[in-house]
């Protein structure tokens, strides 16, 4: 009876880590996670599998997590912070409020509850809101569901339009790093295992996810330590959250998910259609050029849209620091944000 499961495990994760490779040949933003969430999916609807992902591995996929996204703040970053702070705080303030004002109507007017639309809705940050929703009364499944079908979007329209703007733009699949610098991952380490004790001892919701994010990036932003994600660990992580979330499913949440595919591409247009408003005020205050505009305030993604700027020879620093603010602020005002639309709508 033990060698059952252990075989449908080793079947599931052969098959959603080959899904992820070949994604990522074809160039699908998110690879690592969609693809162990699409096998995962299948193999709970359709296949039966009953197997539910270790509590531990998923905590320790949201740590990693959480030290990527407090990499992304260094001294290049925080100086372009300090320059434009005030356009970057009112940029990244519209975005929030043109989320939550998608969040909503989808709450009112669709078939979403109200706090699945809040964090399904949100900006940036994919993984994180996946992972940081069940927290908060969400479904986790469709706040997947939703997160992945606008990054695929947005991705692949930010992808457009750089190559319409600059026809040479290119873009890569996962920030972490190939070359291994052991002082830099035992550092790495040292502040996820602290910050995520730190965040449960003060017993902060999403403690995995924003303990780390907050220690590492006050650390790593003052250039105390260096946060060196690599790339296997990164990867192993993105296929942790694809399988914690995909193995969760079931007919009827897949059912549920399509039925609402024209209210979420609805919602998905008209968020990117706000976000170019975005663009247009940060052109109009601190004259960047339109690409580094839109990179900046795209809605999600970070970690492809920086990819893109890279190749695009757009202003990378500018694009991290609006792209990292925003997620930042979107992680911090979530829980709010939820609670006032389950509350209106």
């Amino acid at each position: 009876m033990r060698a059952r499961p252990v075989i449908a495990w080793t079947l599931v994760i052969l098959a959603g880590v080959g899904a992820a490779a070949g994604l990522t040949l074809l160039g699908v933003p998110a690879a690592w996670m969609i693809g162990p969430l699409l096998v995962a999916i299948v193999a709970a609807v359709v296949g039966g599998v009953q197997l539910r992902f270790p509590a531990a591995g998923f905590t320790a996929a949201q740590v990693v997590i959480g030290c990527l996204i407090a990499g992304t703040v260094t001294p290049p970053v925080i100086g372009s912070m300090l320059h434009d702070w005030f356009a970057m705080v009112l940029v990244v303030a519209t975005t929030i409020a043109a989320a939550a004002i998608t969040g909503w109507l989808l709450a009112r007017f669709g078939s979403l509850p109200a706090e699945t639309a809040a964090w399904g809705s949100s900006p940036g940050g994919a993984a994180a809101m996946t992972a940081m929703s069940a927290d908060y009364g969400a479904d986790p499944r469709l706040v997947a569901f939703m997160q992945y079908l606008r990054v695929t979007i947005v991705v692949l329209s930010a992808s457009t339009v750089s190559r319409l703007l600059l026809p040479h733009a290119s873009a890569t699949s996962l920030p972490g790093t190939f070359a291994l610098d052991p002082l830099g991952v035992a550092e790495t380490a040292a502040v996820g295992i602290a910050g995520f004790l730190a965040g449960r001892r003060l017993r902060i919701p999403g403690a995995p996810l924003l303990g780390p994010m907050v220690l590492g990036a006050l650390l790593h932003g003052a250039g105390l330590v260096r946060i060196d994600v690599p790339l296997e660990a990164l990867a192993a992580a993105y296929v942790c959250i694809g399988l914690t979330v995909g193995l969760r499913y079931t007919r009827e949440t897949v059912g549920h998910a399509l039925r609402a595919l024209p209210q979420l591409l609805l919602s998905t247009a008209v968020l990117i259609a706000l976000c170019g408003g975005s663009a247009v005020l940060l052109v109009a205050t601190i004259h960047v050029d339109p690409l580094t505009a839109y990179l900046a305030t795209t809605p999600g993604g970070l970690d492809s849209v920086t990819a893109i700027a890279i190749g695009s020879g757009a202003d990378v620093p500018l694009v991290l620091a609006i792209q990292a603010l925003r997620l930042f602020a979107v992680i911090v005002a979530g829980p709010a944000v939820a609670k006032v639309i389950a509350r209106t709508a």
